[in-house]
């Protein structure tokens, strides 16, 4: 049995504290503040990106705990109306899959830069294209669609059918250090969302729902810090005011283009409507952005202390074709 990374020593019954069924603003916003603080902590953030490297020679999938499914009922939702938390979960579900689609992806912009961070999302394939080789990433996140699934079906007594997607597509062009930098950015976003709906739900709910939500939360997290920080050894010079210009440059020149799905916006839109957010209460909607701020507060604090010489001491010298580029200046 392969240990758990995260040693966490956690309340009995509740990991976010205390907490009333209809817990106010202030209230939630403490229970969120409670998790972020225990699962975003500096010491957790850094122990799952020295895991990095490790996992390039090793790779182990982190197991489960087990968990007392039976035992999961509606009386463990807080502060959400239950059939407004149903319908997150079905959204969620379908935004979690298909991860073979995703992690292929993402393996393509990695193959021609980074050989071992490109098996760790997506495995290898043969030379015919056949994947022989699943890649880490995809082991831990396949598990997390029939999680929620199987939570659906525990709250609602009906089978859950998820919504069929085409993930976007490998798109390079004749510069793979550019590529890989703009889709490196769309991924981490892509794991910090779910790192922080899943904190959300965590303080809405108690109990062994609260707990399976808690697997799949530990496992984006692991997997956003490790992107993170790869990302920053792979384009030291791009700061984190250039991360944030890029992403909401790439949103604005992209309205103006006739592929709307290639758009981040276009993929917070169909986030918002995958998971219902009209039907949220006013106190749902303001809890859920006050998460998105506080955890990138946390993280970029944490950011922050990956020095360039911690950085080489985890990953070594960078590659020279990953040296010299114009895609942060």
């Amino acid at each position: 049995m392969i240990a758990n990374p995260f040693p966490l020593k956690l309340a009995a019954i509740d990991s976010a504290g205390n907490f009333t069924p209809q817990p106010n603003l202030w209230q939630t916003q403490r229970r969120i503040q409670a998790l972020i603080q225990t699962y975003l902590s500096a010491d957790v953030l850094c122990d799952r990106l020295s895991d990095l490297p490790l996992q390039f020679q090793t790779p182990q999938p982190r197991p489960w705990r087990r968990l007392n499914w039976q035992s999961v009922n509606a009386s463990q939702i807080i502060g959400i109306e239950p059939l407004v938390f149903i319908a997150i979960l079905a959204g969620s579900a379908d935004t979690e899959e298909p991860i073979r689609g995703y992690t292929q992806t993402s393996r393509q912009y990695l193959e021609p830069l980074h050989p071992d961070m490109a098996r760790f999302v997506g495995g290898a394939v043969d030379d015919r294209g056949t994947l022989v080789e699943l890649g880490l990433w995809e082991k831990e996140e396949r598990q997390h669609a029939p999680a929620l699934q199987r939570l659906y079906t525990q709250l609602t007594g009906l089978k859950l059918r998820l919504v069929s997607h085409t993930p976007r597509p490998y798109q390079p062009t004749d510069n793979p250090h550019v590529d890989l930098y703009y889709h490196g950015l769309h991924r981490i976003a892509t794991e910090y969302g779910a790192t922080c709906l899943y904190l959300w739900l965590m303080a809405h709910t108690t109990g062994p729902l609260q707990s399976v939500l808690e697997e799949l939360l530990i496992d984006e997290i692991n997997h956003m810090t490790k992107f993170w920080g790869f990302g920053l050894w792979a384009y030291p010079d791009s700061s984190r005011l250039k991360v944030l210009q890029t992403l909401s440059q790439s949103a604005i020149q992209k309205l103006w283009q006739t592929d709307q799905h290639s758009s981040l916006l276009h993929t917070l839109k169909r986030m918002a409507q995958t998971l219902h957010w009209e039907a949220w209460s006013f106190n749902n909607k303001a809890s859920f952005l006050w998460t998105f701020a506080i955890a990138l507060q946390q993280l970029c604090t944490w950011s922050h202390s990956l020095t360039p010489e911690y950085l080489h001491r985890l990953f070594g010298d960078r590659p020279g074709h990953l040296i010299n580029s114009d895609v942060v200046k």
